[in-house]
């Protein structure tokens, strides 16, 4: 493929991530409308994020394997149709039961994200593979952080249904976008989908770097969740600031999104075992800072932007040089990469509101901190032990 046509290939990719992630992150500041709309109350109308949440969770074991299985470019684009429906479904959704049944199913099809990140993978030059991926990246990231912001003032101006309708539109859009633009892929994985599923087992267990890297990621965007989780109290509480003020401090942290190409680029010049070292550094000096400047908002931006910025950095790194491992299975190695991920960041967020009760907000940075530190004693173990091989890791 010629460069110009790569480039605008792999933009069409990052919007395609971005808009089919934000779609688990609508509902989230949008949950007191919803229960005054379906006259609930706002611990049951919190179920919304929780299921559809947990669909993200079974779209990364059930379907994201799949693009090792099923020509890439036919099932990203009917997955896409199928969240259209299901986001139009939860916009004309007459009661609530519903549309926590579409709220799943939302969930499960905006994995498609991650079906895409692999296939930016197969499609770039094996020396860019990095900064092609933090390309997809960052639109992957802006998506999830503008998300709640867009859902918010879409709502303000047209209703809390609006914002269901028009990404869902999108959602065909984009479909047709990639049917027109996007290389048919056709996986040669030979058996069927039984295999493959069994198949995934064996990947986390001899591939000892993608365990590594997942537990790594894991532990950091757990440090991430508990910031992000908790922060919004500390911001009510102490700040005295309203939901618009909250909406514009989730704002800082989109400068996170620099990280991911220029993280890639450092990938791609040999640079990435430093480089991820230097991300858990700076994650563990993200919750310190957090921790000991609670009493500025300022400080705790500048918190937020350098957590984002390790995270993405970190991220980017880890996918450049797992989905290097088996390129034949890109799709199951993201499976066991992501769902490690996903269920480390779901564990410290809990964990965080139990810490938060306890200890407040000292204690979820400390919590945080010491998340991102077994990180780095991991990396530095890995560092020591097998250094001739660093250029894989």
């Amino acid at each position: 493929m010629a460069r110009p046509a790569l480039r605008r290939v792999m933009l069409v990719l990052a919007a395609a991530c971005g808009l089919s992630v934000a779609n688990i992150y609508y509902a989230q500041p949008l949950l007191d409308p919803i229960a005054s709309a379906f006259k609930v109350s706002q611990g049951s109308a919190a179920l919304v994020v929780t299921v559809t949440q947990l669909g993200y969770a079974l779209g990364l074991v059930a379907l994201m394997p799949l693009g090792d299985l099923l020509e890439n470019r036919a099932l990203a684009s009917r997955t896409l149709l199928i969240t259209a429906a299901a986001l139009v479904a939860a916009a004309v959704a007459p009661g609530f039961g519903v549309f926590l049944v579409v709220s799943v199913l939302v969930g499960v099809t905006s994995v498609v994200a991650q079906i895409l990140i692999p296939f930016a993978a197969h499609l770039a030059p094996e020396e860019e593979r990095g900064k092609f991926v933090g390309t997809v990246m960052t639109g992957l990231l802006l998506g999830i952080l503008l998300a709640r912001t867009m859902a918010s003032l879409v709502a303000a101006a047209w209703g809390w249904r609006a914002i269901y309708l028009i990404s869902g539109v999108l959602m065909v859009v984009i479909s047709a976008v990639l049917v027109k633009l996007l290389p048919r892929r056709h996986p040669d994985h030979p058996h069927g989908y039984g295999h493959l599923m069994k198949s995934i087992v064996g990947l986390a267990r001899e591939e000892p770097i993608l365990r590594r890297r997942a537990i790594c990621q894991a532990l950091l965007f757990g440090a991430f969740s508990c910031f992000w989780t908790s922060v919004a109290f500390e911001l009510i509480r102490r700040h005295h600031m309203g939901q618009i003020g909250i909406g514009a401090f989730a704002l800082v942290g989109a400068a996170g999104a620099v990280a991911a190409p220029v993280s890639g680029r450092l990938g791609d010049l040999g640079h990435g075992k430093a480089a991820s070292g230097t991300a858990l550094v700076l994650g563990i000096a993200a919750m310190v800072l957090a921790g000991v400047g609670a009493g500025s908002v300022v400080v705790l931006a500048v918190a937020g932007v350098l957590l984002d910025l390790a995270v993405q950095c970190h991220q980017v790194l880890s996918q450049r040089v797992i989905y290097g491992l088996r390129p034949d299975a890109r799709a199951r190695i993201n499976t066991v990469y992501m769902t490690t991920v996903f269920l480390g960041g779901a564990a410290a967020s809990g964990a965080s509101g139990a810490v938060h009760s306890m200890w407040g907000w000292t204690g979820v940075t400390a919590l945080g901190a010491v998340l991102v530190l077994i990180a780095l004693v991991l990396w530095a173990i890995d560092a020591l032990r097998d250094r001739p091989a660093s250029g894989r890791r």
